[in-house]
């Protein structure tokens, strides 16, 4: 596991009415500080990568749909560089992933239905200066190929 990641495993408790399921609280190991929180959508098949963050820690949980996030550490001095992470969040695999600052992720839609991913983010978004360093999704500056691996 990449340094500074955390998963923390989901529990949706379900009757004849619905279902609730808690994604992050105060008092959850992994809880940092609360900055925004915000809702993305993806189609089936889009990849939405990479980025990464100087100060922000991402927490995200996927609340319909299925997506792959993957997580690469090209922290120079992390004790973990170059290594990369991969999980698979949504209605099958209901977890939240906390991706520290530096650490660049994404995620890919592959449910045959929309996903919508929510973050926590421990910072307030600010479009005069973002806190987010982008590459393109296929970089080869990440050694990941986000196409589907049929064992």
């Amino acid at each position: 596991m990449i340094d500074g990641v955390k998963v923390k495993k989901l529990k949706v408790v379900a009757d004849e009415r619905g279902h609730v399921m808690e994604m992050l609280r105060t008092d959850d190991e992994l809880f940092r500080k609360f900055g925004q929180a915000y809702i993305t959508t993806a189609y089936p098949g889009v990849v939405k990568a990479w980025h990464s963050h100087r100060v922000q820690t991402d927490n995200l949980v996927c609340v319909s749909g299925m997506v792959k996030v993957a997580l690469f550490d090209g922290r120079k001095g992390s004790a973990t560089h170059g290594e990369v992470n991969e999980f698979y969040l949504g209605d099958l695999a209901p977890q939240l992933v906390a991706v520290p600052p530096g650490v660049l992720h994404g995620f890919k839609t592959i449910s045959e239905t929309t996903a919508t991913v929510i973050n926590f983010a421990t910072e307030l978004y600010n479009p005069a200066a973002p806190d987010e360093q982008r590459l393109e999704a296929h970089s080869k500056d990440v050694p990941y190929d986000w196409a589907r691996k049929d064992r």
